[in-house]
C-alpha cells in the first residue's frame, strides 16, 4: 500500500478552463511529486476518467465556458465513486461554498490562492481520506478472480462481465479505498446518501446485492466481510 509520504504514487486531476491556471496548479503539484493530468471542461474531465481511470483526488473549478460546469462534473463522478474533490474556484459566495461542501467537496479554495497552501490542503485531504490499496486505472485488478471498472460501473468476475448499479459501484469504491480496514456503517451511509436520512437496513440490502454479484460464495464472502455491530471490511488479497 502506498503512503502519503510518497506523493508520486498519487494521481491528481485538475479541472479548469483557464490554461494559465492549469499550468500554475499542475506545476505546484508536480514540484511536490504528484502525478497530474488536466482537463479544460467537465466533459473532458469525464473523458479522462473513462480513458485512464479515477484519480486519487480532483481539483475542480466551478465555472466552465460551455456545457457542464464543475458542480455537474462532481454530480456525475460521485454517482458511482467517492472521489475526493477540492473545489478550486473564484466563486466565493457563501451559499455556493456551503452547498459544495455539503454535497461534494472535502475542501474549498478560492482564487487567488497560495500554491504552497493548496498543496498542503491536497496533502491534508489525502491523509484524512486514506490511501487506495489498489492501483487506480480503468480496470482495477483485485486478484485473478475479480477486476473492477469503476468508470464503466462493471465488475469482471472470473472473466464474466457483471453490470453494477451506481450505488453498488460507489459502495465497492468506498470499501476498496479502505481495504483491510473496518469502515463503519454510519460512515458508509453518509457517503452513499449524504442528503438523505437512511438506516442500516438499506445498506445491508446493497451489501447483499453486491456480494451476490462479485463473490464466488455470497453466503461465505471472501471480499466483503461483516464486522458485527460496526460495519464492513474489504479483505485485501
Amino acid at each position: 500500500m502506498n503512503s502519503i509520504s510518497e506523493p508520486n504514487s498519487f494521481r491528481i486531476l485538475v479541472l479548469d478552463d483557464n490554461y494559465s491556471m492549469q499550468r500554475l496548479v499542475a506545476a505546484a503539484l508536480q514540484k511536490s511529486g504528484f502525478q497530474v493530468s488536466t482537463a479544460s471542461s467537465a466533459e473532458e474531465g469525464l473523458e479522462n476518467i473513462q480513458r485512464f481511470g479515477l484519480p486519487h483526488l480532483a481539483l475542480v473549478d466551478i465555472h466552465m465556458p460551455y456545457g457542464m460546469n464543475g458542480l455537474d462534473f462532481c454530480d456525475s463522478v460521485l454517482t458511482y465513486s467517492d472521489l475526493p474533490i477540492i473545489m478550486l474556484t473564484a466563486v466565493d459566495e457563501d451559499d455556493t461554498i456551503i452547498q459544495s461542501i455539503d454535497r461534494f467537496a472535502e475542501d474549498y479554495i478560492t482564487k487567488p490562492f497560495n500554491p504552497a497552501e493548496m498543496v498542503a490542503r491536497v496533502r491534508r485531504v489525502l491523509r484524512r481520506i486514506g490511501d487506495f490499496a489498489y492501483t487506480l486505472s480503468t480496470d482495477t485488478v483485485v486478484d485473478k478472480f475479480l477486476t473492477v471498472s469503476f468508470p464503466n460501473q462493471k465488475a469482471y468476475v472470473n472473466g464474466q462481465e457483471i453490470a453494477l448499479t451506481p450505488t453498488e459501484t460507489k459502495l465497492l469504491y468506498i470499501l476498496m479505498r479502505h481495504a483491510g480496514q473496518t469502515v463503519t456503517a454510519d460512515f458508509i451511509l453518509r457517503r452513499l446518501w449524504p442528503m438523505e436520512t437512511v438506516y442500516e437496513d438499506r445498506l445491508r440490502v446493497y451489501v447483499h446485492r453486491l456480494r451476490r454479484k462479485i463473490e464466488q460464495h455470497p453466503d461465505q464472502p471472501k471480499y466483503i466481510l461483516s464486522q458485527r455491530g460496526i460495519g464492513y471490511q474489504f479483505a485485501p488479497n
